[in-house]
């Protein structure tokens, strides 16, 4: 299982990645490209290692709260202004161990 000071560039398809939610943003409101609109949050994941951002989208914002125990399977990393962020995305899974 990689830790998340290894999830340093962009990448598809990881290993389970677990880590406790630090902090989390208040959900907003995007539009979509395929049209319609979603919630989003940022969430700060960290472990021992380092820590990362977290995108969390509709019906995953309410599953955790700060200090929530998650993995996220099948996840993937995008760089977006500079920044690293893992993505649960529709082929992934947030898991909730501790809530």
């Amino acid at each position: 299982m990689p830790s998340i000071d290894q999830l340093s560039r962009p990448q598809n398809k990881l290993e389970p990645v677990e880590g406790i939610i630090e902090s989390i943003s208040e959900p907003r409101t995007v539009n979509l490209k395929t049209g319609g609109q979603a919630q989003v949050a940022d969430a700060m994941l960290k472990d021992e290692t380092g820590q990362i951002k977290l995108s969390l989208w509709d019906a995953q914002i309410k599953m955790v709260k700060q200090g929530s125990k998650v993995r996220i399977e099948n996840g993937f990393v995008t760089q977006f202004k500079g920044k690293n962020s893992l993505n649960v995305g529709k082929f992934g899974k947030l898991v909730v161990l501790e809530f």
